[in-house]
């Protein structure tokens, strides 16, 4: 990776720290959603020890990691490219000496790593010592796990690229931003897990990317998913990085051939 992305990186997750009283209220937040559906499930599963092979133990620990690893691959690059667009900024980073995508990339990954720091750990822990929460023993899990959420990260900053690129062509993409971030968290798992949807729902979900950014690594660390199962999701999710690299180069190139700047 070359340096001056690593500057990106390193810049943004500066920024982020110096604002990083915002996110201490963020983690009650989430603590508090995240007991709304504990107690939600305790209600559902009543005396059921399991449903779709998950326990309420594992239904718990599986809404705080989906929600917790959010906080790791979710930013908002898409609306930040959009105001760059209609702002007219994307001409001028367009000129200088770097991908205009990659450091995009590179500033959401920063972002996320802060958030993982200073988020997604303090929450777990606080979350952790009030719910019956099971986290596991195995390394091979946490480094599957990992791996799946960096999985996560680059497929939903792939879809926020071509969202936030699309805005050359739709000039105001602000109802597109708000619709695919609603889709993201009802399609991928995070608000249910997939196997609880109607079978005909998870056939149609097979062939879209969402389930790769929170349903696969929530699976993979609860262990709801063993052996041969973990390794094909994974490779799942390195299918989907691929195929979304594709329209995110067709989409610029024709962005950059006919680039209208707005205001300028």
């Amino acid at each position: 990776m070359s340096g001056k992305y690593l500057e990106m990186i390193r810049i943004r997750f500066l920024m982020m720290l110096a604002y990083r009283t915002n996110y201490y209220s963020g983690i009650l937040i989430y603590s508090i959603n995240i007991a709304a559906y504990y107690f939600l499930w305790t209600a559902i599963y009543g005396s059921q020890e399991e449903i779709q092979g998950l326990s309420v133990v594992q239904m718990t620990t599986y809404v705080a990691v989906a929600w917790m690893a959010r906080a790791f691959y979710f930013n908002n690059i898409d609306r930040e490219i959009a105001q760059e667009i209609t702002e007219g900024k994307v001409a001028i980073e367009m000129i200088r000496p770097y991908s205009y995508l990659g450091m995009k990339t590179m500033q959401g990954l920063g972002e996320g790593i802060f958030r993982l720091l200073f988020f997604s750990a303090p929450g777990l822990l606080i979350v952790w010592l009030i719910f019956p929460i099971e986290f596991s023993a195995s390394l091979s899990v946490w480094g599957l796990f990992f791996v799946s959420i960096l999985f996560s990260f680059m497929i939903n900053t792939q879809i926020n690229l071509i969202t936030g690129i699309l805005t050359f062509f739709l000039f105001n993409n602000n109802g597109l931003i708000r619709g695919k971030r609603v889709v993201i968290d009802l399609f991928s798992g995070l608000l249910l897990p997939i196997s609880f949807y109607p079978l005909w729902a998870q056939n149609v979900m097979t062939f879209l990317p969402f389930q790769a950014i929170s349903y696969i690594p929530s699976m993979i660390f609860t262990e709801g998913f063993v052996g041969a199962e973990v390794w094909a999701a994974l490779a799942t999710q390195l299918v989907w990085t691929l195929i979304l690299f594709i329209p995110i180069q067709i989409l610029w190139v024709v962005a950059k051939k006919q680039l209208i700047v707005q205001g300028g």
